[in-house]
């Protein structure tokens, strides 16, 4: 199908029925939109996931009436991570990549980009047109049953990843679709429960990622949420995706829908929902009938179908031609990127790396050392192509005079773990050094549950913890959704954070363990030290509907600083083989003003003996803000690699909005505050250099003043006193002198200013002159701003 310029498309929507129309912005089956042969206008295929490409032979190739359509949908969404052979059912195999929990970690948008690239090919191998992804929904809470498929806490990294991920697919001519906007943040109750969420902590936190994407990639598509958000379902939330997305982003692709998330059709077209899918007959039978009541306007339904149209074009236009696929390298770059996302928490007394030609033994204990969780459950979810085994692995790298043995240990409920644990026990008696792999009850998460718990999976944490009491060198490797509570911390000796590593992330793991990969991986997420720590926690997860987002801007790593609460590990935290000295800092500017931006350059050294990685971050700090902000936020980060002995200056560019916070009585981006420290850092709680930048402020202009405005308010208009001394003065007829002295003695009041003034004048000056003179500093303010 060639590509059709606006001319062309708007002629095509007005050569259509109103029966074509309601079709085309509302999909074909479970993954295509509607094709209109009679005018060229051809259908592509959609599908899931970001993390590996999930193309359903039953769904896709054969199709299925409505009752199967619904009941394929509802079993993919319900599906859980451990659920044997009916999870994949017919699904073609495919790469599964790292998890955005696991991912994020890398802070690396090259990886990101080529993650991107090679989901792309595997797109086109398969027909595909448009994949669902990335999501970026903010990880408010470790809790949530989708936080595993999301990048971090933090906006800066959500956007910068998305962006790289969604430029690799969209390069190789693969559509992405930005996903959940917005505020889907818990799985339960989730297409009814309402995110109320204040103003300022939208703009500055759950929908920043999504604006940075949008200006650093232009993704083709972006889908709405299943929540409503501030009692309006996302779907039909014309402040949202109108006002917002469209008026003041300028994102000019088409919105569609999370399958099944619209609840009234013709109001979120009018919002700006362009697309609806899957298909539904109830749904396009109400829009037709709403159409046909003149309750949707022509114009908007017109608008939609042209960007369904233009979607269609651009879809068959960029796409390139279908390759064979190299599966075999793309497992590579799995290993690559889980490699060098696993974060090391803890590394005791030099732990880790393991030493492959010592003469000893190693136990490796738990049934994830050999059938690894890679993955979350829901419509993410990948049928992998191949999954390295963890123990085999780490067995392959075992010199000759070092013995790996390996003793199984469930994470199943309802197994009595005592003679689990002994048999364990027993094992590790003439171990040098204990691997666990252990992670959290699988049915405590995923699309659809939200845990109830930090805890790991029953009997771990006991296990651990007699492993410790018993005196053995103990490593625990986590394989988890988000974080867990970890009791027994202290007294083991290294701790890896796996997260949901992928197909490659037994590969990666031995790697790490062996010392062939140093790690670089650090937390995109601030780790509590006990549930009840988790920012909100004593709002989750809403009650009658509604779910309070009562930490505000307070989220993550910026909540634990304002509170001073210590974390288990801090965002940005995770350790390496080697050490990395920070050696100075320089600005390229001295003062920030308005609409200004600003050049750091960070001198960072390998002062250790082996080659590694550093991920530097850049923190900045307010001082006196205008109004209350957290103590730092990050707003850049590097990852650069270092030689044993080598130094690199690395720069990073601040723009005018890292500096600004948003004014929700002005509706507006603003820069107010003394100064600014600038902080490169290790993480969010290890700075290693600062520097003070100073700060010309923006000037606003006064609050509008009435004869009831109090008289603190009145003076704080630089202006008010010698207007009102003026005015004392000649009706009172005294000195400007005594008329100050009068002046001075309202200071104080909270009552109205006239009231005030009247208990020492009397009527000598009535209420209209005060408003005159009051009205006249209000035109003379006015629009006061640099």
């Amino acid at each position: 199908m060639p590509e059709a310029d606006d001319g062309e498309i708007r002629s095509l929507v007005t050569s259509m029925t109103t029966n074509e129309k309601v079709a085309l912005v509302s999909g074909q089956g479970l993954w295509r939109t509607a094709a209109i042969e009679r005018l060229g206008i051809d259908s592509i295929l959609i599908t899931d996931g970001t993390y590996g490409v999930r193309y359903s032979t039953t769904q896709i190739d054969v199709g299925t009436g409505d009752e199967e359509s619904l009941a394929a949908f509802l079993d993919l969404i319900n599906q859980q991570a451990d659920d044997k052979g009916g999870m994949f059912g017919t699904t073609q195999p495919a790469t599964c990549f790292p998890n955005g929990n696991l991912v994020g970690c890398s802070w690396d948008m090259d990886l990101l980009y080529r993650m991107g690239e090679a989901l792309a090919l595997e797109c086109r191998s398969l027909g595909i047109h448009l994949l669902l992804g990335p999501g970026i929904n903010t990880r408010r809470t470790p809790l949530a049953g989708r936080a595993y498929e999301y990048y971090s806490e933090d906006p800066v990294i959500n956007g910068d990843l998305a962006a790289a991920l969604i430029s690799g697919l969209q390069n190789k001519g693969i559509g992405a679709s930005l996903k959940h906007f917005a505020c889907n943040n818990s799985e339960i109750d989730r297409t009814t429960t309402s995110s109320d969420v204040d103003e300022r902590a939208l703009r500055e936190i759950y929908l920043a990622g999504f604006e940075r994407a949008i200006l650093k990639s232009a993704p083709w598509t972006v889908m709405s949420a299943y929540n409503p958000v501030n009692g309006v379902q996302a779907a039909e939330n014309h402040w949202l995706l109108k006002h917002v997305l469209r008026d003041e982003w300028g994102y000019n692709g088409l919105v569609l829908s999370d399958w099944h998330a619209i609840k009234d059709r013709p109001a979120s077209l009018e919002a700006g929902t362009d697309l609806d899918m899957p298909e539904s007959k109830p749904r396009k039978a109400r829009l037709l009938l709403a159409i046909e009541d003149g309750k949707v306007a022509d114009d908007i339904l017109d608008r939609a179908c042209e960007r369904v149209i233009g979607l269609v074009r651009r879809c068959h236009a960029e796409r390139l031609p279908a390759a064979p696929v190299d599966l075999d390298r793309h497992h590579a770059l799995a290993q690559q990127i889980a490699a060098e996302s696993i974060v090391l928490l803890r590394n005791e007394q030099q732990t880790l790396p393991l030493d492959a030609a010592a003469t000893g033994e190693l136990l490796v204990v738990g049934d994830g050392a050999l059938v690894p969780t890679i993955q979350g459950s829901g419509s993410a979810t990948t049928n992998p192509y191949r999954v390295d085994s963890p123990l085999e692995r780490i067995a392959a790298r075992a010199g000759e005079h070092l013995k790996v043995r390996h003793v199984p240990f469930p994470t199943a409920q309802g197994i009595p773990m005592e003679s689990e644990t002994q048999a364990v026990l027993d094992a590790a008696t003439t171990a040098d050094a204990v691997i666990i792999f252990t992670e959290n009850e699988k049915s405590r998460n995923g699309e659809g549950n939200d845990r109830d718990t930090l805890k790991l999976a029953a009997g771990h944490d006991s296990l651990i913890r007699s492993l410790t009491e018993a005196g053995r060198k103990v490593i625990v490797v986590l394989t988890t959704p988000d974080a867990v509570e970890m009791p027994w911390l202290g007294a083991t000796q290294a701790v890896l954070a796996c997260f949901y590593p992928g197909q490659g992330g037994g590969e990666a793991i031995a790697r790490v363990l062996f010392g062939e990969q140093n790690p670089c991986g650090k937390l995109t997420t601030t780790m509590p030290v006990r549930i009840e720590d988790i920012p909100g926690w004593h709002t989750y997860p809403g009650e009658n509907g509604r779910h309070v987002y009562s930490e505000g801007i307070f989220i993550g790593y910026r909540f634990y600083d304002f509170k001073a609460v210590m974390p288990l590990f801090a965002f940005g935290h995770g350790l390496s083989y080697t050490r990395f000295s920070y050696e100075s800092m320089a600005l390229d500017r001295q003062e920030i003003g308005p609409s200004m931006g600003c050049r750091v350059s960070v001198t960072i050294r390998n002062t250790g003996e082996v080659a590694g990685k550093e991920i530097v971050q850049l923190y900045v700090r307010p001082i006196k803000p205008g109004l209350r902000r957290p103590i730092r936020e990050l707003k850049a980060f590097a990852k650069v690699e270092l030689q044993p002995g080598e130094a690199k200056v690395v720069t990073l560019t601040l723009s005018a909005r890292d500096f600004q916070y948003f004014d929700t009585a002005r509706g507006a981006w603003v820069l107010d505050a003394e100064a600014f420290i600038i902080e490169a850092a290790a993480s969010s709680r290890d700075i290693r250099l600062e520097s003070r930048l100073a700060c010309r402020s923006q000037r606003f202009p006064p609050a509008a003043l009435s004869a009831l405005s109090p008289p603190a308010m009145v003076f704080a208009n630089e202006l008010a006193i010698p207007a009102l001394t003026e005015l004392l003065a000649r009706k009172l007829r005294i000195s400007d002198e005594e008329a100050i002295a009068i002046l001075e003695k309202l200071n104080g009041s909270f009552l109205g200013f006239y009231d005030t003034l009247s208990w020492y004048v009397g009527d000598a000056i009535n209420e209209a002159d005060i408003t005159a003179v009051l009205d006249a500093l209000n035109s003379t303010t006015e629009g006061i701003s640099s």
